[in-house]
């Protein structure tokens, strides 16, 4: 089964480059370009794992932390 990954980060070729790399290792992956469409994103398709830059636009990566733990998915 393949794996989703879910990449946030507000960088725009640091994401593009963690997707690309992780399409290449056979995964699945998407990207959000800050913690709200992260948290969005997370919620709506359950990734197998998150990768999630701390510093960043409307939601940093704490407050994605204690919202995405707050259901009860996360």
């Amino acid at each position: 089964m393949e794996k989703k990954v879910l990449v946030v980060e507000d960088e725009p070729d640091i994401r593009e480059a963690i997707i690309e790399a992780l399409l290449e290792a056979g995964m699945s992956a998407s990207g959000a370009e800050n913690g709200a469409i992260g948290l969005e994103t997370a919620l709506a398709e359950h990734p197998d794992l998150i990768l999630l830059d701390l510093i960043m636009p409307i939601m940093d990566g704490h407050e994605f932390l204690k919202k995405i733990r707050g259901d009860p998915w996360g």
